[in-house]
C-alpha cells in the first residue's frame, strides 16, 4: 500500500502532535527493524539517541518522534516520514496490518477429549489433544491450542487464546480477550504448608484464580491459588515469561512486570505498577499505584503510590543511585582508608617519641 493510505489505516491523524512530509508517498510492503529495513519497508526512531540510523537505513518511510533534526535527516535522504509524540504505538498499529499472528485451525479436531457437560460457545476453535473436563465453560470465539488441559469447571471468556500445552486448573475464572502463553499453569496450587515436629502438613488450596479481561500471561509462568479466597489479576495488566504471583496476591488494572518476576504470597499490587526483570516482592507487601521497581531490585516491605525503588533492599530509586555510585569506590576507599590508618599510626608513633623524650628530660612537665 502506499505511505498515506498505510496512514490512513492506522489512523495517524488521530495521534497527538502530528506532523507529516508531504512531498513523498513510496509504495510500503512490509515492517523492519530500522538497522535492517530495506527499500519497501516502514520502520521507527523512538527517541532522537538513535538520530544516527536514519542516516543509515535503507527504509523508505519511517515513523519519528517530534524530533525536527531527525526529520531534517528524513528529507535530505528522501525518507517518507511521519512524526509523532507516540512514534511506538503507531509502529505497532503497523506492524499489525503486515502480520497476524498464527491461529489454529476453526472447529474441533477430532481428537481433543471434551467432557459432556461442557459449554462451548460458538465459533470456538479447539486443536489437538486438548482435554476439556467437565462443567467446564468457553465463552464465544475462543482459540485453543493443541495439547491444553482445562480442569473442572473453569469458565473462560470470549475471544481468549489458550497457546499450545498450557493448564488451566479448577474453577479458574478467565475473561475475556485474555492470552495465555504455551506452559503457563493458572490456578495451581500455592504453597501451602504447615510446619509440625515431624516437618510439614499440607493445607490444602481451595481457593480460586481470577484473571479480569485483557490479561497476558507469558511463558511458563505460574499464578497460584490460595488456600482460600481468591488470586486476581486486574484488567489489561501483562505478565511476561517465567514470572511467579502466589497464592491470595491481588494485582489491579494495567499492571506489568517482566521476566522472572516473582511474588510471596499476598501481595497487593496497585494500579499501573512496574516491575522490572527479577523484582522479588516479599509476603504481604502493599505495592502503591504508580509505583516502577527497577531490575533484580528485593521489596521486602510497602511501597507509597508514586515511588520509583530499585535495590536490595529496594530504596527511592535517586538514593540508590548514590549508593551504588558509593559501591563502585568501595576498593578505593578502602585503600584511602587503609592510607589514613596507616598515617595515624605513624602520627601516633611520632606523638609517642615526643612525649616519652619530654617526659625523659622533664619529668615534672
Amino acid at each position: 500500500m502506499k505511505f498515506s493510505e498505510l496512514l490512513e489505516k492506522i489512523g495517524a491523524s488521530n495521534h497527538s502532535s502530528l506532523a507529516i512530509d508531504p512531498d513523498l508517498d513510496p509504495d510500503i510492503t512490509g515492517v523492519a527493524p530500522v538497522q535492517t529495513a530495506q527499500v519497501g519497508t516502514i520502520s521507527y526512531v523512538e527517541r532522537g539517541r538513535f538520530g544516527a540510523e536514519v542516516n543509515r537505513t535503507a527504509a523508505s518511510a519511517l515513523i519519528l518522534p517530534m524530533d525536527e533534526a531527525l526529520q531534517s535527516s528524513a528529507i535530505d535522504r528522501q525518507i517518507a516520514w511521519v512524526s509523532t509524540s507516540e512514534a511506538r504505538l503507531l509502529f505497532a498499529k503497523a506492524i499489525a496490518l503486515f502480520y497476524q499472528p498464527f491461529q489454529v485451525a476453526s472447529g474441533i479436531h477430532p481428537t481433543a477429549v471434551i467432557d459432556l457437560s461442557a459449554q462451548i460457545g460458538e465459533g470456538v476453535s479447539i486443536g489437538a489433544y486438548v482435554v476439556i473436563h467437565a462443567d467446564v465453560k468457553i465463552g464465544h470465539e475462543v482459540r485453543i491450542h493443541p495439547n491444553v488441559v482445562i480442569y473442572p469447571e473453569v469458565q473462560i471468556g470470549d475471544r481468549t487464546v489458550l497457546h499450545a500445552n498450557c493448564v488451566i486448573h479448577e474453577r479458574t475464572q478467565i475473561g475475556a480477550d485474555c492470552v495465555i502463553h504455551s506452559g503457563a499453569a493458572i490456578g495451581s496450587e500455592g504453597f501451602g504448608f504447615v510446619p509440625v515436629p515431624e516437618g510439614w502438613v499440607k493445607m490444602e488450596q481451595s481457593g480460586i484464580t481470577v484473571l479480569e479481561d485483557g490479561v497476558e500471561v507469558g511463558c511458563n509462568s505460574t499464578i497460584d491459588r490460595p488456600a482460600v479466597g481468591e488470586t486476581r489479576v486486574g484488567r489489561n495488566s501483562k505478565i511476561d515469561n517465567l514470572v511467579h504471583i502466589g497464592h491470595g496476591c491481588r494485582i489491579r488494572e494495567n499492571c506489568a512486570m517482566a521476566a522472572q518476576v516473582g511474588m510471596a504470597g499476598g501481595v497487593q499490587l496497585g494500579r499501573r505498577v512496574i516491575l522490572a526483570g527479577q523484582v522479588g516482592i516479599a509476603n504481604l507487601a502493599e505495592i502503591g499505584d504508580g509505583v516502577q521497581v527497577g531490575a533484580q531490585s528485593g521489596v521486602h516491605s510497602d511501597v507509597a503510590p508514586g515511588t520509583v525503588v530499585w535495590g536490595t533492599p529496594a530504596i527511592a530509586y535517586k538514593q540508590a543511585l548514590k549508593a551504588s555510585a558509593v559501591y563502585n569506590r568501595l576498593p578505593e576507599m578502602h585503600r584511602s582508608l587503609k592510607e589514613l590508618q596507616r598515617q595515624l599510626h605513624e602520627l601516633q608513633s611520632q606523638i609517642n617519641t615526643i612525649e616519652n623524650e619530654i617526659q625523659r628530660t622533664d619529668p615534672e612537665a
